[in-house]
């Protein structure tokens, strides 16, 4: 019997019995407020919910800089009962601190009786897309699709869960009986709301003003990624981060599916152009004074196509993007290594690099292109002038290795040093120094490792492999 076979005939008992569970928790409970639910989520590293990974220890309410006022954002109270948010039976709070970009979200509803008590916080999210333009699924008034379209701008709205773990992308899971998403469990795209550029710029420059840094924060996604999870994506990393200025997102035409990989390559060389202008026109009329940018996977093509040719045409504006993180880059390691590198980092302005040995999908992109892949570290660390590389091998991860970057506490620890700290790998907590012939990195230690290994100092923890020998060795 096949696998599918076989879970539909378990489906209707298992649903069955479900349903007959929860008929008997709200008989018990008289089907009011104090029935208990299952709650969720996907998980994954080891912090306890509503603690934020920084490279010391951190109090355990503290998803973001808990200090900062937020406003409220309205959201459809009708919108949200179609989507199974407006139950009034389940419990708790708004937990935890909220940063610029994050309001304490309460669905505003109509059901006088029974008012609803939100459970998660809102995430606004600014984004900038060259996808094209789709009719509305009607529970979202804007849909963005997987061909090329015109520079749109706008704004989301994202919830995070009060249960949210750090490094987690909750979602719904049949396993658990979880058929819709739900705000108060899942990380939930509320509200997309496309605007015109002057709009979204101003907007974006009044939420920059009132940061304490003037900084914004530029995620370009990677292969196989559709507008609505950049846009979770993005909510994720910034409250996980406690970042404390504007949030945006450049969302390209990816084809959101494993077959896709051609096009996405085809359309990520294509939207190089249409970033470019995105980050010029930003630089100059956002008002931030401090621009990070973190590019993933097939998305650090084009991130570092626009920023070479920016470097060159206005030097003055690549001198706003205070970091350029690169993070499992899909690109040729020995064309990053000659030709890139010297476009996009200077002695006053490096890159950060997080490769990794355990990255199946740059492995399989080095099979299907025949070279090895600048965040792909089987065959060695890549070291040159101007880079920060950090191996991040041990790093948390799910089983393709590959989204460690935003999943693994340890990194987001790592990038909350870099980003909102300000400090170089020699002076971030968890990186052990590695020496080679050629030049230095940086190797992740693990939270987890740290803690056994407390009292230890950090380079007494044994390097995995030997020392690199070239611009990019084959010594592993």
């Amino acid at each position: 019997m096949t696998f599918s076979a076989m879970l539909r005939r378990l489906r209707a008992p298992l649903v069955a019995g479900a349903v007959a569970m929860l008929v008997a928790a709200c008989a018990g409970a008289g089907g009011g407020p104090g029935g208990e639910w299952p709650g969720g989520g996907i998980v994954t590293g080891e912090p306890t919910a509503g603690t934020v990974a920084t490279g010391e220890a951190a109090p355990a309410e503290e998803p973001g800089a808990a200090d900062v006022a937020v406003a409220a954002v309205p959201a459809a109270s009708a919108k949200a009962r179609t989507r199974g948010w407006s139950d009034p039976t389940l419990p708790g709070v708004v937990e935890g601190g909220a940063v610029p970009g994050q309001v304490s979200g309460k669905l505003p509803g109509d059901l006088a009786a029974k008012p609803e008590v939100p459970n998660h916080t809102v995430v606004r999210v600014w984004y900038a897309t060259d996808r094209n333009k789709e009719s509305s699924d009607g529970v979202l008034p804007v849909a963005y699709g997987t061909r090329r379209g015109r520079l749109a701008y706008g704004h989301t709205d994202v919830a995070i869960p009060a249960g949210h773990r750090v490094g987690a992308l909750e979602a719904p899971s049949i396993w658990r009986l979880e058929w819709r998403e739900n705000p108060d469990r899942h990380v939930v795209l509320l509200e997309v709301v496309e605007e015109a550029r002057s709009r979204f710029l101003a907007d974006v420059k009044a939420t920059i003003a009132r940061s304490p840094r003037r900084s914004a924060l530029v995620f370009v996604h990677g292969y196989n990624v559709s507008f609505a999870d950049a846009a979770r994506r993005t909510a994720q990393m910034s409250y996980d981060l406690g970042f404390d200025g504007a949030p945006v997102f450049y969302s390209w035409p990816s084809q959101a599916s494993l077959s896709g990989y051609a096009i996405d390559e085809n359309n990520v060389n294509w939207t190089a152009s249409d970033l470019k202008l995105f980050l010029k026109e930003f630089a100059s009329q956002s008002g931030a004074e401090n621009i990070f940018v973190i590019a993933h996977s097939l998305g650090s093509r084009a991130l570092a196509e626009a920023i070479g040719q920016i470097a060159s045409e206005a030097p003055r504006t690549r001198a706003r993007f205070k970091e350029i993180i690169l993070a499992a880059p899909d690109i040729d390691a020995e064309i990053f290594t000659r030709d890139i590198v010297p476009r996009i980092a200077t002695p006053e302005q490096s890159v950060t690099l997080y490769m990794s040995s355990n990255d199946k999908a740059l492995v399989a992109s080095r099979k299907f292109h025949g070279y090895v892949r600048a965040g792909d570290a089987t065959k060695g660390i890549l070291v040159a002038n101007g880079i920060d590389t950090i191996d991040s091998t041990d790093a948390e991860a799910d089983f393709t290795g590959h989204f460690y970057y935003a999943e693994s506490p340890s990194i987001l620890a790592d990038l909350r040093g870099l980003i909102l700290d300000r400090k170089r790998p020699g002076d971030r907590a968890g990186l052990a120094f590695m020496e080679s012939p050629i030049g230095r990195y940086w190797r992740l230690v693990p939270q987890t490792v740290r803690s056994a290994a407390a009292g230890s100092s950090l380079s007494a923890v044994p390097a995995v492999g030997d020392l690199v020998t070239g611009t990019f060795s084959r010594a592993r």
